[in-house]
């Protein structure tokens, strides 16, 4: 039994098997993506009222939250993924955790540039140094930190073990910026979404929220898996499976 989860991640592990995989629910995956967001977005634009207290400026929360929520899920799955990698030194888990850094780090910085637009007409300013906005400036910094260790070995595996290390290190950020608001007195609102209670939220507003956050999944399953593809066949091009696949491509 000890020996299960090992044994399950490298059958899962394996590049080839991986490839196809991931070709096969690709197309899906961004399909989904474009269909949900495109739903969310006139949900969100269009069908939502305005908010009584912020007008129509409220309505960058559409783009913002789901950025947001995304940007702590991600580091979340890299730092299981690093951590998986420097424990079974599975390569597809350093490839996912590496290729997961530049989705993580656009998606903290789209949440950095939307809260500094919705920031301005709030609060008066385009920053201030709230636990909350620090918090998620220091994500980027550690998703910054994670990409430019990993290329700063010219071993790519060498460099990928580092830069695990580092993505262990700074999960500990994550709750911090999840919980910032409830910890400190800070300018930020609190959270407006209640998983296992009432939302702060109307309906009108709530499912236009919700749907965007499940196009941001897909969004980021579909990139991860086109990503990985392609650095899976850098890495192992010396071996038969991608030589075959070259060949049929050659030969379409």
């Amino acid at each position: 039994m000890s020996n299960w989860i090992p044994l399950w991640l490298h059958k899962l592990g394996s590049p080839p098997t991986f490839y196809r995989f991931a070709g096969t629910l690709q197309p899906w995956a961004m399909t989904l993506a474009l269909l949900l967001g495109a739903i969310a977005l006139y949900g969100g634009l269009v069908l939502a009222p305005a908010d009584y207290q912020q007008g129509d400026a409220y309505r960058i929360i559409f783009i913002h939250v789901p950025s947001a929520e995304m940007s702590m899920f991600i580091y979340a799955v890299m730092g299981v993924a690093a951590f998986i990698a420097l424990v079974w030194r599975i390569k597809l888990a350093e490839v996912v955790a590496m290729e997961s850094a530049p989705i993580g780090a656009a998606f903290t910085f789209i949440t950095l540039v939307t809260g500094s637009l919705w920031g301005k007409p709030m609060w008066g300013t385009w920053w201030t140094w709230d636990a909350r906005l620090t918090s998620e400036l220091v994500l980027l910094f550690l998703y910054l930190g994670v990409i430019g260790l990993y290329h700063a070995f010219e071993d790519r595996r060498q460099g990928a073990r580092a830069a695990a290390f580092l993505a262990i290190i700074g999960i500990i950020n994550v709750p911090i910026v999840h919980f910032s608001v409830n910890w400190w007195n800070t300018l930020h609102q609190g959270s407006t979404i209640n998983i296992f209670g009432q939302s702060k939220m109307s309906t009108d507003m709530l499912w236009p929220l919700l749907t965007m956050m499940l196009a941001t999944k897909f969004y980021y399953a579909a990139s991860l898996f086109r990503r990985v593809r392609t650095d899976l066949l850098a890495l192992e091009g010396g071996k038969d499976w991608v030589r075959r696949i070259a060949e049929d491509e050659a030969k379409s």
